[in-house]
């Protein structure tokens, strides 16, 4: 089978290696699509994923596919079943885990990241971590579940309410998702910005009912004309510096910011703390996916996100570089690598 082996910083190799063999409680899934992460990209760029990177290993925590074959005390598997993989593999046994804050875990291990993922044709992963897809789901979608369960995660963070105010820095693939929550979840309205124009057009017509280039203008100079004087929950998704001090100020009066995306790790900012204080913020982060898998999948098998228009480039699993490439450029949303 070919496997895309991450060598260190800037080096994929393709190669051709034997099919892995199974244990008792594991399945052999033969990987049909896996997305792109922005963590894929900070990896190969030599910064750290989720958890701790030690290479050779192969990227790709973002796949479906089907079972081609299931370890010998797998009861709830059958070859040619859809799986959607979360990656996340907690302990069970440290403080974190017993406090119930499992993605927090202090020994998490990832598919993808710790051990072999899914830039490959066929990938070996526990049972506990295989999430059923119906039949007539399109396992390109289908690779969006984990993606999808990190949102549903920031979105519980964010609490958003019906009738709130919404406002998403960064129309990329994140955000775009985060807009069709916040939909969802009864916003009254959802802005969404964000400075590339195929971004902006992709969330006008996902639904924003707001959005805005933040080269021209600011998010903040719209929202101070509303109740509170900003929004009531601002999402970032950009993972850059200006679009941290732009969540600032967008947020209203009691307003709920969520740091969502992955920044560099060197990355810090100056805080308005005279008005974090005045306006009583609540400021927090977004970490992977604690039990919001199984809801993904849900959504995912009954429609209720589209996807059809964020992924907008694929690769095959010898292009992985390019891929990688593309979904750190400005032109794509999503990229996903075909297996």
């Amino acid at each position: 089978m070919k496997a895309a082996v991450f060598q260190g910083k800037g080096k994929i190799v393709i190669q051709e290696r034997p099919i892995p063999e199974l244990r008792d409680h594991e399945v052999l899934i033969r990987v049909a699509a896996c997305g792109v992460c922005g963590t894929d990209v900070h990896i190969y760029g030599g910064e750290k994923g989720s958890a701790e990177v030690n290479p050779p290993v192969v990227l790709g925590h973002e796949f479906a596919g089907t079972v081609a074959a299931a370890g010998k005390a797998v009861t709830m598997w059958k070859v040619g079943d859809k799986a959607a993989v979360d990656p996340n593999i907690y302990c069970g046994k440290c403080e974190m885990c017993h406090r119930g804050k499992k993605n927090l875990c202090e020994a998490l291990s990832a598919v993808g990241v710790t051990r072999d993922g899914g830039f490959e044709e066929y990938c070996v992963v526990p049972e506990t971590q295989c999430y059923r897809l119906e039949e007539g789901t399109d396992l390109l979608c289908g690779a969006m579940a984990e993606p999808l369960s990190c949102c549903l995660h920031g979105m519980e963070m964010a609490a958003v309410r019906p009738g709130d105010h919404v406002c998403i820095i960064g129309g990329g693939a994140i955000g775009l998702i985060m807009l069709q929550l916040a939909r969802l979840a009864g916003a009254a309205t959802v802005s969404v910005s964000e400075p590339v124009e195929i971004r902006r057009k992709v969330a006008g017509e996902l639904g924003a009912d707001y959005v805005i280039d933040p080269l021209k203008e600011s998010p903040g100079e719209m929202y101070r004309q509303m109740p509170g004087g900003g929004a009531d929950v601002v999402i970032e998704c950009a993972g850059v510096k200006a679009a941290a001090k732009q969540a600032f100020e967008a947020a209203g009066k009691g307003g709920k910011i969520v740091f969502f995306s992955v920044p560099a790790p060197d990355a810090r900012i100056e805080l308005p703390l005279f008005e974090l204080y005045q306006k009583e913020w609540h400021i927090c982060g977004s970490f992977i996916n604690p039990d919001t898998f199984a809801r993904a999948v849900a959504l995912i098998n009954n429609r209720k996100i589209h996807f059809e228009k964020i992924i907008t480039h694929t690769y095959e699993i010898q292009e992985l570089e390019q891929a990688i490439l593309m979904q750190a450029g400005r032109e794509s949303l999503k990229v996903v690598v075909k297996g």
